[in-house]
């Protein structure tokens, strides 16, 4: 070939390379998902940890945490949330309580929320008492009705009895859809963290047993899709108490990290029931886990979730194989223990 006829086919590749560039043009990343966080903090530390992941994601700009509902009623589980909150620079989050007087185990670190350093506040927060907080199913009205259609998602990682409040809740000044309705038109989908499943064994889970009421009404009446993570995923998911003594040390006090050795000091590692579903929640098409063929759950009178097959159903459940378990954990403690963004290095 020539020297002019190269020249000419570099000119028409450089030509036909420059006309078709837009094909070429990285995609803009995915707006954050919209979260509601609905926990039980106070019963088991993995709540805790799955609270630090979602900060962490909302400051990689994959979340935004519209909200966090308390179903545990005690009088310092909205400040120890608080407190978190705070300690990851989001002091304005608003919380909401249950109404609820269930029976629960008074739990081993939320007395980090009155703990002081000098006469100071180890970790600041604004509320002082639960009592001060909203009920949650209204704090839940508001927040849905502020947002786009279809737009949030719900992680649910407590008892069933603020989602159960919020579906039986009428039409009001908030909102002119009862709750039901407000739910099926906000809501995308519901990332569930109760029951068992894929098991021949009939086997309990401690969020449904806590407020089986609730449980049966919210599995009855949700409109939307459900993913719920069982009780046998959590398990197969332990969180290495390696990290929390490695991790962690960015700063003289962590509340992630003093909330877990309080509740059981290393060496002993935690199963990570809640941080499944937020991790589903955010990444669901990542192939973190398998899923479920479609399905119905019911709760049954005694509690135990059962699922069944069906063409179309609306609940899927979530499953781990060995092969997945080595890269959830990884992104688990990568999450969990990420600097608030105030430290990070730029």
């Amino acid at each position: 070939m020539t020297p002019r006829a190269c020249l000419s086919l570099l000119l028409l590749v450089s030509g036909a390379l420059a006309s078709g560039q837009d094909a070429y043009v990285q995609p803009p990343p995915a707006p954050p998902v919209k979260i509601i966080f609905d926990t039980d903090i106070c019963n088991d530390v993995d709540d805790v940890l799955a609270l630090a992941m979602l900060h962490s994601l909302q400051s990689r700009g994959r979340c935004e945490l519209l909200a966090v509902t308390v179903t545990t009623p005690d009088e310092l589980t909205a400040p120890f949330v608080d407190a978190v909150n705070h300690f990851y620079g989001r002091p304005s989050i608003p919380i909401g309580m249950t109404r609820t007087s269930l029976r629960y185990e008074q739990g081993r670190y939320l007395k980090l929320a009155e703990v002081q350093d000098e006469g100071q506040p180890r970790y600041p927060h604004a509320l002082k008492r639960s009592s001060e907080a909203p009920a949650a199913a209204t704090l839940l009205r508001k927040v849905l009705s502020a947002q786009p259609d279809q737009s949030v998602v719900v992680v649910q990682v407590g008892y069933f009895s603020n989602l159960a409040a919020l579906l039986r809740s009428p039409a009001d000044a908030i909102s002119p859809l009862d709750g039901v309705e407000l739910v099926h038109r906000k809501v995308k989908f519901l990332s569930v963290m109760a029951g068992t499943f894929g098991s021949d064994q009939r086997d309990y889970e401690f969020n449904v047993m806590q407020d089986q009421a609730a449980a049966r009404d919210t599995a009855r009446l949700w409109p939307t899709p459900i993913v719920w993570s069982g009780k046998e995923v959590g398990l197969a998911l332990c969180y290495p108490s390696a990290s929390i003594e490695r991790d962690y040390g960015y700063v003289k006090h962590h509340p992630v990290a003093e909330a877990y050795c309080l509740f059981n000091p290393p060496p002993h590692n935690r199963p990570c029931w809640d941080l499944t579903s937020v991790l589903y929640a955010v990444y669901p098409d990542r192939d973190y886990f398998d899923l479920s063929p479609p399905g119905g759950v019911k709760i049954e009178e005694d509690g135990f979730t059962r699922f069944d097959a069906q063409t179309g159903g609306r609940d899927r459940y979530l499953r781990v194989n060995p092969a997945q378990v080595p890269r959830l954990i990884e992104a688990f403690v990568q999450l969990a223990s990420q600097p608030p963004a105030s430290l990070s290095t730029p």
